[in-house]
């Protein structure tokens, strides 16, 4: 009995031991995996490759912002962005699954076929065949992304998607797309140049960014964002949460001055004179509103080279300086006005037409010879564009101190580019007394506009100040910047100058350039028009890159400008026509294309904008209406 009292004692032992030793071990265990933990959390860098291996891979992924809009001063839109959609196709979609199996691939091809009917119904590019065709020779090479058609819309997308096969899904019909935002521009080709362009909202610099698109692309490109993507099995992306997300920023609009009905007016009669007309290289139109400078027009015609047609590739307005020709003597007699030099009733010796170290001029002589007086007024001077009497003015006047008159012209702004909303405006040129390349004839020659080169911008500027009575006006294209049609940023006139001339003198001169049209040199095109013009002629031969007028075969090319303003009496609108015609043996005159264009945009102005029109008399005499009542209703009604 002691004696197995005993061995169950020491079984009882035994088994104690082994749970000790177990409760150790487990104990020990539990002491090498906390060391190993906090070792892992504090210290452990696993192996990157190995890391990267188990852990889900993200794609950062840019978001790009919506770009802004480009409005007409009325709010219509001139370009926007929109949403498009590039359809592609996975054509071996199951390939290897129909494969050995006949009857199933032809069902798949006689669905391809119903596919490429309506295909060619859509994009109207190519016939069923051809899509059937493309579609096929895709499958037996093996493309899994072959575009198909051209952009389409959302609507568009939505057809799609409903066609035979590509109903099935992405994976049984092959259907996939792309989206991107397109600009829009709804009125096609009008004032292209002015709005410009930029490549796909990209922000590059050189050619790509043109006109208001590419100067104001700051403002209307937006902010970027991102967002990170993770990787899935099937080698999809689904949005990571655990991520940071940057929203973009949509850009803002840009509300210009463009008149958009303006702008087709001016286009359209600037095509009319120069498009059948191979002689004429381009031309350019700009209209500005008299009162604040703003730009309601702005058009630039230039001859392509190889198709012969008019397009919008080349800003001339502001990007061409030349010669103005006879234009420029406005200048020269708002300074002999405004230095009390002269008066439009002056008259001068007429000398048969002879300044010294000049050709003579043909117009003093035909003078002669009809008024048989040897004496000719200053008005009747400007009225037929008389290079004599403006170039003796000047040398009369200013001949001892050419500085002077040089000097007033940098005072009108006509030696500057002043800054202007558009990249690539042209500085102008202007001799000065103080180079050692002045001439002699340098001041008779600027009185008449050679010598010196402006663009029609500088031009039309300085026209828009004598119509506003010597306040001279900053041309702008940029009213406003808009987020959602809420004014952000206000821009709107700006003053140049604020008095080249008095009023007294901007009004004699207002009276000079009146005389032009109804009796000078512009009366044959201006005559007769809807409201009164006041505005000048002018012609001049563009200089050629070798140097003198005429090129190597004694060709030469001319610079044809009208600039006015309308109704002359309570100017509205200042306007220029410039046109530039191909080397040849004939002249272009500013009298003939340019003035006929302008007269175009006088009559469709004026009845377009009530506010230009003068107001009728509150009396006169009604037409008499043939009324259907019997005469002693109508005589009753006549009584009353």
């Amino acid at each position: 009995m002691a004696k197995q009292v005993q061995t169950q004692g020491k079984k009882r032992d035994r088994i104690g031991m082994i749970l000790y030793s177990i409760y150790i071990l487990f104990l020990l265990a539990a002491a090498v995996i906390l060391i190993r933990i906090v070792h892992i959390q504090l210290f452990y860098k696993p192996d990157p490759a190995i890391a990267d291996f188990f852990r889900p891979r993200s794609v950062k992924e840019e978001l790009e912002p919506l770009r802004g809009a480009i409005l007409a001063h009325d709010g219509r839109l001139l370009a926007m962005s929109t949403p498009m959609y590039q359809a592609y196709m996975d054509c071996t979609v199951q390939k290897e699954a129909f494969a050995g199996d006949k009857a199933k691939e032809k069902e798949w091809r006689d669905k391809a076929k119903a596919l490429s009917r309506e295909l060619a119904g859509i994009w109207r590019d190519k016939s069923a065949d051809e899509y059937y065709n493309q579609i096929i020779s895709g499958r037996e090479s093996g493309k899994k992304f072959m575009r198909i058609g051209r952009q389409v819309d959302h609507e568009t997308l939505q057809q799609l998607k409903s066609l035979p096969l590509w109903s099935e899904g992405k994976y049984k019909g092959g259907l996939q797309w792309v989206k991107m935002d397109t600009r829009q521009y709804p009125y096609g080709a009008l004032a292209r140049r002015t709005i410009g362009y930029v490549k796909d909202n990209s922000r590059s610099n050189g050619n790509s960014h043109i006109g208001i698109e590419g100067r104001y692309d700051y403002i209307l490109h937006g902010q970027e964002g991102f967002e990170w993507m993770r990787v899935t099995d099937n080698k999809g992306l689904i949005h990571n949460y655990d991520s940071a997300y940057v929203r973009p920023q949509d850009g803002l609009d840009v509300r210009t001055t463009i008149d958009i009905d303006i702008q087709d007016i001016a286009d359209k009669a600037l095509r009319t004179q120069i498009e059948e007309n191979p002689k004429v290289e381009g031309g350019c139109c700009v209209i500005l509103d008299v009162e604040s400078g703003a730009v309601r027009a702005m058009v630039n015609l230039l001859r392509d080279t190889t198709t012969g047609r008019m397009n919008e590739s080349l800003n001339m307005a502001i990007g061409r300086a030349g010669e103005p020709g006879s234009v420029f003597k406005s200048t020269t007699l708002m300074s002999l006005l405004e230095d009390g030099k002269v008066r439009l009733s002056d008259e001068i010796p007429t000398n048969h037409g002879v300044v010294k170290g000049f050709s003579i001029d043909d117009h003093i002589l035909d003078y002669e010879r009809q008024h048989h007086t040897d004496k000719i007024s200053i008005l009747h001077g400007f009225e037929i564009s008389s290079n004599y009497v403006f170039r003796r003015l000047a040398i009369d006047h200013y001949g001892k101190d050419p500085k002077k008159m040089i000097d007033k012209l940098y005072r009108h702004k006509l030696g500057e580019a002043f800054d202007f909303d558009l990249d690539g405006f042209r500085s102008p040129t202007i001799p000065s007394p103080d180079s050692k390349y002045w001439s002699n004839t340098d001041l008779g020659s600027v009185a008449i506009g050679y010598s010196v080169a402006e663009t029609p911008l500088h031009i039309v500027t300085f026209y828009n100040a004598i119509a506003n009575k010597g306040k001279m006006m900053k041309p702008y294209l940029v009213e406003d910047i808009e987020e959602n049609g809420i004014v952000r940023e206000k821009r709107g006139p700006s003053v140049l100058n604020g008095s080249i001339c008095s009023r007294t003198t901007a009004d004699s001169l207002t009276k000079a350039l009146m005389r032009v049209t109804e009796e000078g040199t512009g009366k044959t095109r201006l005559s007769g028009a809807r409201c009164t013009v006041a505005g000048k002629t002018g012609t001049a031969r563009i200089a050629q890159s070798g140097g003198g007028y005429a090129d190597a075969r004694g060709r030469i090319q001319y610079q044809a400008t009208f600039v006015g303003f309308f109704p002359a009496e309570t100017p509205r609108y200042t306007a220029i026509v410039v046109l530039y015609s191909k080397p040849g043996v004939g002249t272009l005159y500013g009298g003939t294309l340019p003035a006929m264009a302008f007269r175009e945009i006088v009559d469709k102005v004026y009845v377009l904008d009530p506010a230009g029109r003068q107001t009728l008399a509150r009396t006169g005499n009604m037409p008499r209406w043939n009324s259907p009542v019997k005469p002693e209703a109508e005589t009753k009604t006549a009584k009353k």
